[in-house]
Order: structure tokens, then sequence, then C-alpha cells
């Protein structure tokens, strides 16, 4: 084939025919792909709550479908001899597994997503060592939302400066592989709660029943109650987890230390909120504390002895 006087090396008219139609191959599937984009739209305008997890899933299956069609779709453009096919697919696949190893596996892994159920959009876990919500899956890499630490893992790497559950602000993309290599944990996925605790130090010399009682009726005031789960949920946790139906209700716990006696309520709560939660808890354990005269205790040192002192009168010099 020539072009201005020159011959194209490579290109002739089979060759340039099969090019043709691998670009008409290409703007079908992206006239069919933003096709599909619109019907997804118009099919979930009325799915409420549920609206951004089924258009997340159809995009995904969107996606899947052109990838397979346009696929098949130029490997039957190009190899239309099954030998020829045979050996390209041979030299592809050895060229792939030596030189794209983590792509391959990160794709291995976007697939394990997807049918082993780990995790989907809006869902807050924690992947290769960073904390959040699932904004996007990519076939090679997992797009989080991150959010902060709370101050039992402030030492984690990287450190955060958010103190708590919540956004930072910075999106980030974590590669797929990452399942096969590290433990994925899922705060939302079977069940959309998380026992949180919070922890009240006093004195051994203060009304240590009251200071109970008074971390107790906050938590029951803020925490989710056991009748507030669908009777469904509480039976299937209890069959499939194993989980007392005694651990959904606040209860306090003691610790003796050295200096103070810890008292800690664990409580339900759900998986978004926990701050604000905990913020409004603190507010009214202190304020009732206060009325009931018990404060809070901290670390005291006594010194138990002091290094000799000397003391010199220097006289007066004369001038």
């Amino acid at each position: 084939m020539q072009l201005f006087g020159i011959r194209l090396v490579g290109i002739n008219e089979v060759t340039g025919h099969k090019l043709l139609l691998t670009l008409i191959l290409i703007a079908v599937l992206a006239l069919l792909g933003l096709a599909l984009g619109a019907l997804i739209r118009a099919l979930t305008t009325h799915a409420g709550a549920r609206r951004e997890r089924v258009r997340f899933w159809a995009r995904q299956g969107r996606s899947l479908l052109i990838a397979v069609v346009g696929l098949v779709g130029v490997l039957s453009i190009w190899f239309d001899n099954p030998g020829t096919l045979t050996t390209a697919v041979g030299l592809v696949t050895a060229g792939l597994a030596f030189a794209l190893q983590k792509v391959v596996t990160s794709l291995a892994g976007y697939f394990v997503i997807l049918r082993g159920k780990n995790f989907t959009v809006g869902d807050r876990i924690t992947m290769g060592g960073v904390r959040g919500d699932v904004v996007a899956l990519g076939f090679i890499q997992t797009t989080i939302m991150e959010m902060g630490q709370p101050p039992a893992v402030q030492g984690a790497d990287p450190a955060m400066w958010v103190r708590s559950r919540q956004f930072t602000g910075r999106i980030v993309t974590v590669a797929n592989s990452k399942i096969f290599d590290e433990p994925i944990y899922n705060y939302t996925r079977e069940f959309p709660f998380i026992w949180e605790e919070l922890m009240l130090p006093i004195a051994y010399r203060d009304d240590r029943a009251r200071a109970e009682a008074i971390l107790l009726e906050a938590a029951r005031r803020h925490a989710v109650r056991a009748d507030d789960l669908p009777a469904e949920l509480r039976e299937r946790l209890q069959h499939q987890y194993h989980v007392n139906p005694a651990d959904f209700e606040p209860r306090v716990y003691w610790r003796l230390t050295d200096n103070w006696l810890e008292l800690s309520v664990r409580l339900l709560a759900r998986d978004h909120g926990v701050r604000e939660l905990k913020d409004a808890m603190s507010r009214e354990v202190l304020a009732a504390l206060d009325a009931a005269g018990i404060g809070l205790a901290s670390a005291t040192f006594e010194v138990v002895g002091l290094p000799p002192l000397r003391i010199q009168r220097q006289a007066p010099q004369q001038g």
C-alpha cells in the first residue's frame, strides 16, 4: 500500500482492510458504551438509596461486555486462521507472563473481588494499608476515599493528621493484586455496625458505681439498640457468626492500673458517624461527672528522695 508515493511497510490491501474494520469496531463499541450508559442511568433513576451501587455493578457489567466483544472482534478480524491465532496467543501470553506480572495479577484480583464478594462500592475497608470508603473499582486498581486513624493506630504508616475515622480528603488507588498478599478488612459488608469503646479513668477514691452508671446511661442513649436491628440480621449473626445476643447491649468493663481504675464501656455503633457519637457521649459524661463530684484521674508521681543541698554564704567583697 502506498501513501503519497511512499510504500508503507507491512500494510497491504488485506491489512488495510483489517485496520479499517478494527477502527469501525472501536467506533461501534464506543457508541455502544455511551448507549448502555444512558440506558443504565435511565433505568436506575428511581432506584432510591441503592442507586449508586446498582449503577456501579451495571457499569462493571457494561465494561466487561464491551471488553469481551472488543477482544473477540479484534481476534476475529486479524486472526482468521486458527493456527496463526494459536501461535499469536502463545507468544502474547508468554510476553505478558514475563513483563506484566503485576498487571495480570491485578486483573485476576479484579475478578476475584467480583466473584468473592470481598467488597463493593460504598463499603468501608482496609486494603493495602489504606483505610477508607471504596469509591471506584477498576480492572487494575481500587480507588479509596481515605479516612483518618483513631489514636490507637496513629503510629501506623503512613501516619494521619485526622485522629478519627473521618475523611482526610485524599483519594488513594490500591492495586487489586493486594487481595492476594494481605487480608482485607471490611467494616460494612455483612454487618453495617461496629463495636466501639469509650475509656474513662477515675481515681480509686471516687464513687465507682456512680461513674459506671453514668457511662451506661450515656451509652444506652447513643448506641444502636438490639431492637433496632432486623430480626433476620440478628438471627444470621447468631447462627452464622456465633454472636451472643448479650453483645448487642452496652456493658462496662473494669481494669485495674497503678494509677487509676479504667472503666471501658463497649457499645454497638453504626459504621459511619462514630466520631460524632463519641463526642456527644464525652460531653454528656463529663457534665454528669461534674454534677456527681467525680473527676478524671491523671498520672501522679511521688518524690521519694532529694539530693543533699549545701548552702554557703559568701563574705561581701571589699571595694
